[in-house]
C-alpha cells in the first residue's frame, strides 16, 4: 500500500510540474513540488525529521552561490554593457545574429542561462526595433543559444549542476568534452535561422550602427569580474565547485557600497524551493522502491547505449521538464556500461531537448514573457518551427560527437 500511495502522490506532483501549475489553483512548479512534499508527509510516506537527509546541499549551495555572483554582475551593469558593446559592432543582420549567438552562448556557459535571457531580451528587442529589423529570429536565437551554450559547463544550468555533483566529473573534464557539442550547436542556430528568414538576413549593411549610453557601476564591476576570474581558475584547478562558488559568494558580500538586500532581492528563491522539494520527492521515490521499478523498466529501453539514453532523455525532458528528468535518470546512468559518457549524454540531451518547443525550458519562457512586455509576440508555432530543426541538428551533432570522441 505504501508503494502505491507514494506513486500516486509522485505522479500527481510530476503532472503539476509538467503543466506548470495545478488547475484552478494559484500555483507554480515550486509550490506544486512543495505541496507534493507536504502530501508525502501527511500520508506518512516520509518523516518530517528526515527531510534534510534527502537534500543535496552541494547542488543547492552551488546554485545559490552562482545566483549571488550573477546578481552582483547584474547590479554592476556587466550583462547590458557587454551585450550592447559587442552587438553594437555588427554591421549587417547576419553579423548581428552571429555575434548575438556567440555572446549568449559563451555567457550562458559560465553563468546561469536564465539570467542571460532575462537581461538580454529587452536589449535584443530594442536593437532590432531601432535597426528596423524583425525581432523574432533574434529572440529565437537568444533562447536557443542560451540553452545550447549552457551545455558546455557544470555551471551553465541547474541540471548540469546536479549531474556534476552526482557524477563527480571535474569542471575541466566536463568542459573539454561538451564545449565542442555546444559550439556545433551554436553554429546550427545561425544556419537554421538564416535559412528560415531569408528576407531578414539578406546580405546588406546597416545604415547606422546601434549606440546607446549605458550606466554601469565601475567599482562593483571590477570587483565582480576579479572574483569571477578567480572562481573560474578554482574550477579549472579542480577545487570542488560548490565550495569554490560559496567562497566566491562570501567574498562578494564583503562590501561597503552595496546593501545585501539588493543582492538577496535578485535571488530566485522559487527555483531554490523547487530544487529542494524535488530532491525530497525523488528521495522518497528511491526510499520506497519506485526507483528500482523504474530502473527495471528503463534498462531495456536504454539498451546500454547513449543513443537510446538520448531519446529517453529528450522524451522525458519534454514531458516533465529537464531537471525532474535528470533527477529520475540519475539512478539509471551508473548502471550503463560506460557511466562517464552516460552522464555527459544526459547533460547534453536534457539541455538540448529544451529547445524543442517554447515550453521546453524556463529560458524560452523568459524570452517570450519579457518580449511580450514590449509588445513583441513570440508565437508558440513560430518558435517551434525553428526550435524543432535546431534541436534535431544539435542533438545529432552532439550525440555523434560523444559517441565517437568521448571515452
Amino acid at each position: 500500500m505504501s508503494f502505491w500511495i507514494t506513486l500516486a502522490i509522485v505522479i500527481l506532483t510530476y503532472v503539476g510540474i509538467a503543466i506548470g501549475h495545478w488547475p484552478r489553483l494559484q500555483s507554480n512548479r515550486a509550490t506544486v513540488a512543495l505541496i507534493g512534499v507536504g502530501l508525502l508527509i501527511v500520508a506518512g510516506q516520509i518523516q518530517f525529521e528526515n527531510l534534510v537527509n534527502y537534500l543535496n546541499l552541494d547542488t543547492l549551495i552551488l546554485l545559490f552561490s552562482m545566483m549571488v555572483l550573477n546578481a552582483n554582475l547584474r547590479l554592476a551593469g556587466f550583462f547590458h554593457l557587454s551585450a550592447s558593446r559587442m552587438l553594437g559592432w555588427a554591421r549587417s543582420p547576419r553579423a548581428l545574429l552571429a555575434m548575438e549567438i556567440m555572446l549568449t552562448g559563451v555567457l550562458s556557459a559560465f553563468f546561469l542561462n536564465d539570467t542571460i535571457c532575462l537581461m538580454f531580451t529587452p536589449l535584443i528587442v530594442e536593437i532590432a526595433l531601432t535597426m528596423e529589423r524583425n525581432p523574432i529570429p533574434y529572440l529565437i536565437a537568444l533562447a536557443t543559444a542560451s540553452n545550447i551554450g549552457s551545455v558546455a559547463t557544470l555551471t551553465g544550468n541547474p541540471q548540469n549542476m546536479i549531474i556534476g555533483i552526482t557524477s563527480g566529473i571535474s569542471y575541466l573534464d566536463f568542459l573539454a568534452h561538451l564545449a565542442p557539442v555546444s559550439l556545433l550547436g551554436l553554429g546550427s542556430i545561425w544556419i537554421v535561422l538564416v535559412r528560415l528568414y531569408p528576407f531578414e538576413f539578406k546580405d546588406k549593411s546597416f545604415t547606422r550602427p546601434f549606440a546607446k549610453p549605458l550606466a554601469f557601476y565601475k567599482p562593483l564591476l571590477i570587483k565582480s569580474l576579479v572574483i569571477t576570474a578567480g572562481l573560474l581558475v578554482a574550477f579549472l584547478a579542480g577545487v570542488p565547485i560548490a565550495e569554490a562558488a560559496l567562497l566566491a559568494a562570501c567574498a562578494l558580500f564583503i562590501t561597503r557600497r552595496i546593501k545585501p538586500e539588493k543582492v538577496l532581492g535578485q535571488i530566485d528563491w522559487a527555483l531554490l524551493v523547487f530544487f529542494a522539494a524535488l530532491f525530497v520527492v525523488t528521495g522518497t521515490i528511491e526510499a520506497n522502491g519506485i526507483s528500482a521499478e523504474f530502473i527495471k523498466l528503463a534498462r531495456p529501453l536504454l539498451g546500454g547505449n547513449i543513443i537510446n539514453l538520448s531519446i529517453v532523455t529528450v522524451i522525458l525532458s519534454n514531458l516533465v521538464s529537464n531537471v525532474p528528468a535528470v533527477l529520475l535518470l540519475r539512478s539509471v546512468v551508473p548502471l550503463l556500461p560506460n557511466p562517464h559518457t552516460g552522464w555527459l549524454t544526459l547533460a547534453a540531451a536534457s539541455t538540448l531537448a529544451g529547445n524543442l518547443t517554447l515550453l521546453g525550458s524556463v529560458a524560452n519562457l523568459i524570452v517570450a514573457e519579457v518580449a511580450d512586455r514590449y509588445r513583441v509576440t513570440l508565437d508558440f508555432w513560430e518558435y517551434t518551427r525553428a526550435g524543432l530543426i535546431i534541436t534535431l541538428l544539435s542533438l545529432l551533432t552532439g550525440v555523434t560527437w560523444i559517441y565517437f570522441f568521448v571515452k
